[in-house]
């Protein structure tokens, strides 16, 4: 039996963004958005206990299938609204008073949906009496979705089910509901929820490696960001401004290995911990390569995300800017000062981690892969070859099997070949070179390493694997400081 939910939206139109920086209108509502409304309504009604059962029970259920219209997006002109009253201590502030609070441009994107009822569909979920009883008591005492403008009017029913549906874009997840009690009493904005990626029937389930798929992505917004070729030492800078949050709130003692990389006795953490890697403009046809933001990329599955004292040192060193209406965290080391925020599904496609994370056979790194060590061969097949299986060695470091052999055709001959390609260029547009031409290179052709890591090889490659592989794909020495960093990459849709 089906569970359905109908959401009519009061005035045709539905105010609501991808994003809280984004002018795209969020068009249907994804499940994601639905769930943080009927929360909010149960915190306002007193938090129920078996309002409270119905919500965990929603959670573990798979994504609904969404039923809903096409129309057309309403033109959003960009507005200038007063912030929050500041708080800055100071007796006879006058900047409280209406006529001279400054103003923040906002825009409010909006869709005009041909028709206003869109409907959630879970059809293999069996809810009991009470469960949809107390679910449409939320669903009453939920006005609106999206801004407070986009007037709603939601009902649960096991019955009507549509035929025709949408995969949705996100997804709710077990443990949401007090996920988004944590963020509320610490006063911070939750997180949009999850991707959703639906498994084609029958598909072969790809392969996971050690990190996890859900990051923490952290946008650039002021400061003049290093060359991607600096991006390691920026990775640095930003791991240690995070254990000095941990500092900051007591715990400098316990700061988790996850986060440091070391054990107590200062050893390198031989398990996996945390990877930050850089986003940047790279894989289309006019990429500049330049860093829009890095990401946290946690080890398995992604639970430190959700850990109570990382999220505390995070706030700690990236505080609240009421003016700008975000958290903003400064990352400075050798010759850079940047200021990183905390970031959401933004619009800008280059801060999107799905062409690191989504399945693919072919992978192809944007940033080199640091080998683990100096190349004895000296010949160019030999060399070749070295690099492939330390290459291939690295995969198995990162929980992935070692790319498979294929057999290739050079002329009339057939011979084996390793799937990797290493290379000084990358195959990704955008991406710099492993190294420059030339014995002298000015210093801002080079990739600028830790001093870990400073006399280590570096190399591009193209990874072939045998069975579809699930991103994150980082490989090599420097995989924990975004070197090694893979894209899905398929050469015959490369442009």
């Amino acid at each position: 039996m089906s569970l359905v939910l109908e959401i009519e939206h009061l005035l045709g139109l539905a105010f609501a963004a991808r994003t809280p920086s984004s002018a795209t209108p969020d068009w249907p509502p994804q499940p994601d958005r639905l769930f943080s409304a009927l929360v909010a309504a149960w915190g306002a009604r007193g938090e129920r206990a078996e309002e409270r059962r119905a919500l965990e029970w929603l959670e573990t259920q798979a994504a609904p299938e969404i039923a809903a219209s096409g129309g057309e997006a309403r033109s959003a002109a960009t507005v200038f609204v007063p912030p929050n009253d500041p708080e800055t201590g100071r007796v006879g502030d006058h900047t409280v008073m209406p006529a001279l609070r400054r103003r923040q441009p906002r825009r409010f994107p909006a869709y005009r949906p041909d028709d206003p009822v869109v409907r959630l569909v879970w059809r293999e979920a069996e809810a009991d009496d009470a469960t949809v009883t107390a679910l449409n008591a939320l669903a009453a005492d939920t006005p609106y979705l999206g801004h407070s403008a986009s007037l709603t009017r939601c009902r649960f029913s096991r019955n009507g089910s549509p035929e025709r549906t949408t995969l949705p874009r996100r997804r709710v997840y077990p443990g949401r509901l007090a996920e988004l009690e944590r963020v509320y009493h610490a006063n911070q904005r939750p997180s949009p929820g999850e991707p959703w990626r639906a498994a084609p029937s029958g598909a072969i389930q790809p392969i996971r490696g050690v990190f996890s798929d859900r990051w923490l992505v952290l946008e650039h917004v002021d400061g003049a960001m290093p060359d991607l070729r600096a991006s390691a030492l920026v990775a640095k800078a930003l791991r240690d401004t995070i254990m000095a949050g941990y500092r900051r709130i007591g715990l400098g003692e316990q700061i988790p290995a996850l986060v440091s990389g070391h054990t107590a006795n200062g050893a390198p953490l031989a398990a996996p911990h945390l990877a930050i890697a850089p986003l940047a403009v790279v894989g289309w046809t006019h990429a500049s390569g330049n860093v829009l933001g890095f990401a946290l990329v946690p080890p398995d599955a992604g639970a430190l995300l959700d850990d109570e004292s990382f999220q505390k040192a995070i706030r700690e060193v990236a505080p609240w800017m009421g003016e700008k209406g975000q958290r903003e965290m400064c990352v400075a080391g050798d010759g850079f000062a940047v200021r990183l925020t905390p970031s959401g599904e933004r619009a800008r496609a280059s801060l999107d981690p799905s062409p690191y994370v989504a399945p693919a056979r072919i992978w192809a790194s944007c940033t080199p892969i640091v080998l683990n060590r100096h190349l004895k061969a000296t010949k160019g097949a030999d060399r070749d070859k070295e690099a492939q299986e330390l290459i291939a060695r690295a995969c198995e470091h990162s929980g992935l099997p070692a790319p498979a052999r294929v057999t290739v055709r050079r002329g009339e001959a057939t011979g084996e070949a390793w799937a990797i390609a290493p290379s000084k260029h990358s195959a990704v547009n955008g991406a710099p070179s492993a190294y420059p031409s030339g014995k002298s290179p000015p210093r801002w052709l080079r990739w600028r390493l830790p001093e870990s890591l400073a006399s280590r090889p570096l190399t591009h490659a193209v990874l072939r694997f045998e069975k579809p592989v699930r991103g994150p794909v980082i490989l090599g020495a420097g995989r924990f400081m975004g070197l090694g960093l893979c894209r899905a990459f398929e050469p015959e849709a490369r442009q």
